[in-house]
């Protein structure tokens, strides 16, 4: 089994976070992981993002990556900041190469053949299929996993408490990608609670 395989097998949910604030990041992380849900990944967004993966590091359990990666600067960065995979929008040969010199699991995202098979020539076969919801959503996947049948997948994009189970339903998607988990403003007691349920889905 790969090490992005085993990373997406973790949990079923891949909390997606956006952090506003460094000083939450820990909290946040232990929440997550006393919880269940091990993976976090922490987008590439906000000022405070390469140090909230620094700090979500001191968490034992915790296992942390980057997101919103579209470019080599950015993985360079990342890496530097102790991130232990990495997740992109989108997939271009640039960023696929580097990250293949790398040699750090890597999540590229996709949302039509053409970007799969480009994938595929990379190299690749674990992919995020991104905007899930906006992108057509369960039907979309559906068809494109009917079609390479090799592939394995983590939507992310819209997905809720609600209709994570229908995806997860779905043969070739190993986990999930959510926000919900983390709504602003929730407490560390609320995330966990919240990390609880989810890590249940599906089980």
């Amino acid at each position: 089994m790969s090490q992005i395989e085993q990373i997406m097998r973790t949990a079923p949910v891949i909390p997606v976070l956006v952090i506003d604030d460094v000083h939450q990041a820990r909290p946040i992380a232990e929440a997550l992981v006393a919880g269940g849900l091990k993976v976090l990944e922490v987008t590439l967004r906000t000022p405070d993002a390469l140090e909230a993966i620094k700090r979500m590091n001191l968490v034992p359990g915790a296992i942390v990556g980057a997101g919103t990666v579209t470019n080599k600067e950015q993985l360079d960065a990342a890496l530097a900041a102790g991130a232990e995979f990495i997740v992109s929008p989108g997939l271009t040969e640039p960023l696929g190469q580097a990250v293949k010199r790398s040699g750090v699991p890597y999540l590229p995202g996709i949302a039509t053949p053409g970007e799969l098979m480009m994938g595929l020539d990379l190299g690749f076969t674990h992919f995020k299929f991104f905007p899930a919801e906006a992108n057509g959503g369960i039907p979309a996947l559906k068809a494109l996993a009917a079609v390479f049948g090799r592939c394995k997948f983590c939507p992310t994009g819209g997905i809720s408490a609600k209709t994570a189970p229908d995806w997860l339903a779905i043969d070739q998607v190993l986990c999930v990608g959510g926000s919900w988990v983390v709504p602003k403003g929730a407490t560390p007691s609320e995330i966990e609670a919240l990390a609880r349920e989810a890590a249940e889905i599906g089980r």
